[in-house]
């Protein structure tokens, strides 16, 4: 592992943007400072990038995956999605449990593992503190080229698994409180309400109300059967169905003190629900807005179909501005992406049987910046929202900024670059994408992922993935 300096970029960090330098030894940052690299870079003994006019911010986290690995590995896994990620200026994710076998035991979850990040042994100990685990003996993952944990599942039964897992240092369950991919169903009240008092993590919540949806797809195939598309999914998993689970969740949240995550939030009723302005390093209850949802709306269904099917649904044009605004308001306290891969041959079925997902981690950070330069928000609030707020809010140590002492994990980016999004330049294992045919205005030029170049714009993903297991501290 070379010794690595960039500078002369636009560093966006913490707040602030300015012309510096970064210098990287041993895959951790040690400095990060503002104007020229004082003598000169010809002279730096190690890798020396130039990056005068791009823009230099740490690595996107993003909160919210589905990898497919194990069990669906037609759709994707953990080798191609993290590939696709790194391409994406995406470094680190934390990836869900709805695979197959599910990840809700302890043996489950360690298979996973070891499937990421090779055997138990060459994990123990972590990353800690400034030292990142290298004097622990931890390798880079043999599959992942990002950095990465897992969210542990819950269900109507685990619960004396889900206890060994917080035991065992585990800080991030996730709670399915309405149906999607993976049959993860959690219904039952007592388990639900057991499950916020006695768990000392997160929960990462999906929140739709199952019986209105229950309700509206018998209603919705009694009217038009087969000739149901996918304009009917946000009648079916409706505005109702998603602010009556939300509120239900958060009741629960406020009345047992749990540290509660609310995921893809997809509407403005929901919104009202939230704190603003607070920092979510203050708060025990966040929410989070995902790509889709920020950037579709249901006018895109007459042109897209199923390729924008997603639990829950895309909805009105309303509520996406309304979730836009929030990003400036606080309510919304981060940026994920739920990326979902299925083939395009899933995909292309009749409504009732395509599956729901959206392929997105490769193109979330030049989504955002369109929002950006739309005037949604500032590349600062970018950087915060997809940064550093998922270190925050699940405690991920030693990453999320650009700090001394933290992993090296940093994205550079040409803000002026347009490319269209095309099958060609599409990286994810599905092959396709619903932005196919939309113009970027920025590209990702280079992914650095613990010290190392993960993906250039010019020599593309490196053949030796980078990641390594992220460390969770409650």
């Amino acid at each position: 592992m070379s010794d690595l300096l960039i500078h002369s970029g636009t560093i966006v960090n913490e707040g602030r943007s300015f012309r510096g330098y970064i210098v990287v030894r041993e895959g951790v940052i040690v400095e990060v400072e503002e104007g020229e690299y004082p003598g000169e870079a010809s002279n730096f003994r190690g890798q020396v990038i130039d990056v005068k006019g791009l823009t230099v911010m740490p690595g996107v986290i993003d909160a919210h995956v589905h990898f497919r690995e194990p069990g669906m590995t037609w759709k994707g896994d953990m080798a191609s999605e993290s590939a696709a990620a790194v391409a994406g200026g995406v470094t680190s994710v934390l990836e869900m449990p709805n695979t197959q076998p599910l990840t809700v035991s302890m043996e489950a979850l360690e298979r996973k593992l070891e499937t990421a990040f090779g055997a138990a042994a060459e994990r123990r100990g972590g990353a800690s503190g400034n030292d990142l685990g290298r004097k622990t003996g931890h390798k880079s993952s043999a599959k992942l080229h990002t950095n990465a944990d897992f969210f542990f599942g819950a269900t109507n039964e685990n619960l004396a698994e889900v206890k060994k897992f917080n035991l065992a240092g585990g800080q991030i369950v996730k709670l399915f409180n309405g149906s999607s991919t993976g049959d993860m169903l959690v219904d039952n009240p007592k388990a639900i309400a057991a499950l916020f008092a006695e768990f000392g993590g997160v929960i990462a919540v999906h929140a739709e109300d199952e019986a209105i949806i229950r309700r509206n797809t018998e209603i919705y195939k009694q009217q038009l059967g087969d000739r149901a598309t996918a304009a009917a999914h946000p009648l079916i998993r409706s505005a109702e169905a998603c602010y009556v689970a939300t509120a239900r969740l958060i009741e629960l949240a406020e009345k047992y003190g749990t540290k509660l995550h609310v995921c893809h939030v997809s509407t403005e009723r929901e919104l009202a629900l939230f704190q603003g302005s607070k920092s979510p390093v203050q708060k025990k209850i966040t929410a989070e807005a995902c790509v889709p949802h920020l950037w579709f709306a249901e006018g895109d269904y007459a042109r897209l179909g199923n390729r924008i099917k997603c639990n829950p649904a895309i909805k009105a044009e309303s509520d996406r501005a309304a979730l836009r605004n929030a990003l400036r308001t606080n309510k919304i306290d981060l940026i994920a992406t739920d990326h979902a891969p299925h083939t395009a041959e899933e995909k292309a079925r009749g409504y009732w049987e395509a599956p729901s997902g959206i392929p997105m981690v490769q193109h979330s950070l030049n989504v955002a910046i369109e929002l950006v330069k739309e005037g949604e928000m500032t590349m600062e609030g970018l950087v915060e929202k997809m940064c550093h707020a998922p270190a925050r809010r699940f405690g991920i140590e030693g990453r999320g900024f650009l700090r001394a002492g933290y992993g090296a994990d940093i994205v550079v980016v040409n803000p002026m670059a347009e490319w269209v999004v095309e099958p060609e330049n599409i990286r994810y294992k599905c092959g396709w994408s619903p932005l196919e045919g939309e113009k970027m205005t920025s590209a990702v030029e280079l992914t650095v992922v613990n010290g190392e170049v993960a993906y250039s714009r010019k020599e593309g993903v490196s053949d030796e993935p980078k990641g390594q297991k992220l460390v969770l501290k409650g």
